[in-house]
């Protein structure tokens, strides 16, 4: 996989931050999880469930050594969401999300919840807060 960097810019592979003082393109060669500076979600920016999920998996690639608990988040965050997900699109969605997680292939499941922002936004009434743990 190849991509390029602007100056400044910053990348998280498997849990170590990296910067950038010029512009450069990177090879990697082999499996690694990385994450682009450009999709990370500030925890400020986690403002509705499905965002709220987004920041969860995410933390799953920027903080490897954390999967244990990151893992329980996920599970808590992930059934929340689904329970109160009414549309059948979004539902199905979401157990792609979770089969992306439970084969390792996060940043997958951080593209098809990046696709969910704009439809459950938009349809959602409030933008209610989900507490992982406390659903029901």
């Amino acid at each position: 996989m190849r991509f390029s960097l602007k100056a400044g810019e910053r990348i998280f592979i498997n849990g170590a931050v990296l910067t950038v003082s010029q512009k450069v393109t990177l090879s990697l060669l082999n499996d690694a999880r990385f994450l682009l500076e450009s999709h990370v979600l500030q925890l400020a920016e986690a403002t509705t469930p499905m965002r709220q999920l987004y920041f969860v998996v995410q933390s799953l690639l920027i903080n490897p050594q954390e999967e244990e608990k990151g893992m329980i988040a996920f599970r808590n965050m992930h059934q929340a969401v689904s329970m109160v997900a009414t549309d059948d699109h979004v539902k199905a969605q979401l157990e792609r999300v979770e089969g992306f997680v439970k084969a390792g292939r996060s940043f997958e499941a951080l593209k098809v919840l990046r696709t969910l922002f704009e439809a459950c936004e938009s349809s959602a009434p409030s933008q209610s807060e989900v507490v992982p743990g406390k659903a029901a």
